[in-house]
């Protein structure tokens, strides 16, 4: 059974950094894309980025050149770098992965809820201004 586990979450002041961990298990990490989303109260979840399993990334323009994305496949483990944090950026974050290996690549299908069949429980991220 594939459990992810995000960790690194906190309260920090806006112009802060933090990073984002989730740990994979239940089957080989490799093969398979990971993203990041978030969810603030009252919104929908929202697209952070994403890594596939070639090591390509995407990220949406509202995180693009602040938020970085890498993956250890030896620890079985995704990052979420974040620099230069808003109060906006706060929410809880998740991580997800797809039910298939070596899933398709297309940018628009990735920022999809639906694309993912697993998600962590979340860490709540909290930016004070």
């Amino acid at each position: 059974q594939v459990q992810l586990v995000e960790s690194g979450g906190g309260l920090v002041q806006a112009g802060a950094s933090l990073r984002l961990s989730c740990a994979a298990s239940g089957r080989t990490f490799s093969s398979y894309t990971m993203a990041w989303f978030r969810q603030a109260p009252g919104k929908e979840r929202e697209f952070v980025g994403v890594i596939i399993w070639s090591g390509v990334t995407y990220y949406p323009d509202s995180v693009k050149g602040r938020f970085t994305i890498s993956r250890d496949n030896a620890r079985n483990t995704v990052y979420l770098q974040m620099n230069s944090l808003k109060p906006e950026d706060t929410a809880v974050y998740y991580c997800a992965t797809t039910g298939a290996r070596y899933s398709g690549t297309n940018y628009f299908t990735l920022r999809l809820v639906g694309t993912y069949d697993y998600w962590g429980q979340g860490t709540q991220v909290t930016v004070s201004s």
